[in-house]
């Protein structure tokens, strides 16, 4: 585990099991909607949309990994949704199952998602899927607040629009009012050396050591983005054990769905009431906030 001066000490195992089985008590099941979104250039975008019966607080925008599609990241859906946002997962064509089928005809899996995550085009239309996926949920939720989640490529593209330099032309709005990257990227096929000075945006980003990058370096090429921000509102959480597919839902302990959907939560508080310093921590993992 890194030991870099400002992570917070771990919690007892019990106090982690306390708190886990609070987040599982107090859970619930939303009914997921499935919408088509029409997007700028008029491709119809499929999306699935979760939603709370209380009072609407804002719009979470989730965009999944190369290869995937709407149907995954339930677990942060259903989460954003419990904490009073209207969520949409919308699926990312360009760049979803049937693309990496296609990308990898012929050559590895590896193969075809670094032909994916390198396809300037691709980060374009997943630009213009988020745009449009706000653009609907807005018209339908009275509370202001905006947050883009994204995992792997998801939370590449989640740092684009943060202001993050990348090697694919792609500029950003920075309109949300908060980002979270899961898996993000550090210095190599997408970002340049300190790709991420400028962004002024709260940024909860999260890795685990077991998080290595598509081309295999370890995961603390994840926590590059967090050295180069300035300070103001950004954090760091590393759980211990996560692999890179545990936060996109795939993981039978779930363990890792419920200490990134706490630090999330903690995140959103903190961004509210304008104090984002570091909570108590959590068993499990480390957090370093700035």
């Amino acid at each position: 585990m890194p030991t870099a001066t400002g992570f917070r000490k771990h919690l007892s195992i019990g106090k982690l099991i306390g708190l886990t089985a609070l987040t599982v008590a107090s859970s619930q099941v939303f009914a997921a909607e499935r919408i088509s979104l029409t997007r700028q250039d008029g491709q119809s975008v499929p999306a699935l949309v979760y939603q709370n019966a209380s009072p609407c607080q804002g719009v979470a925008i989730i965009s999944h990994g190369a290869g995937g599609s709407e149907k995954g990241y339930v677990y942060l859906a259903e989460f954003m949704a419990k904490e009073g946002f209207l969520s949409v997962v919308p699926g990312h064509l360009e760049s979803g199952r049937q693309s990496l089928r296609e990308a990898k005809r012929g050559g590895s899996l590896q193969d075809g998602l670094t032909e994916l995550v390198t396809d300037a085009p691709a980060y374009a239309a997943r630009l213009m899927d988020i745009q449009a996926a706000r653009q609907w949920a807005a018209a339908r939720c009275t509370g202001k607040r905006a947050v883009l989640l994204g995992h792997s490529m998801g939370a590449a593209v989640a740092m684009m629009d943060a202001g993050a330099d990348n090697k694919m032309g792609v500029t950003g709005t920075a309109s949300f009012d908060a980002y979270i990257a899961l898996s993000p990227q550090g210095e190599g096929l997408i970002f340049p050396a300190h790709a991420w000075y400028k962004i002024s945006k709260p940024v909860l980003l999260m890795t685990g050591t077991r998080d290595d990058d598509l081309a295999h370096a370890s995961w603390r090429t994840r926590t590059e983005p967090f050295a180069d921000m300035a300070p103001g509102c950004k954090w760091l959480g590393v759980v211990n054990g996560a692999s890179h597919m545990n936060f996109g839902g795939n993981g039978l302990l779930h363990r890792t769905e419920g200490l990134t959907t706490q630090t999330i939560h903690a995140f959103l508080q903190g961004t509210q009431s304008g104090n984002c310093a570091a909570p108590p921590p959590l068993a499990g993992m480390e957090l370093r906030t700035k």
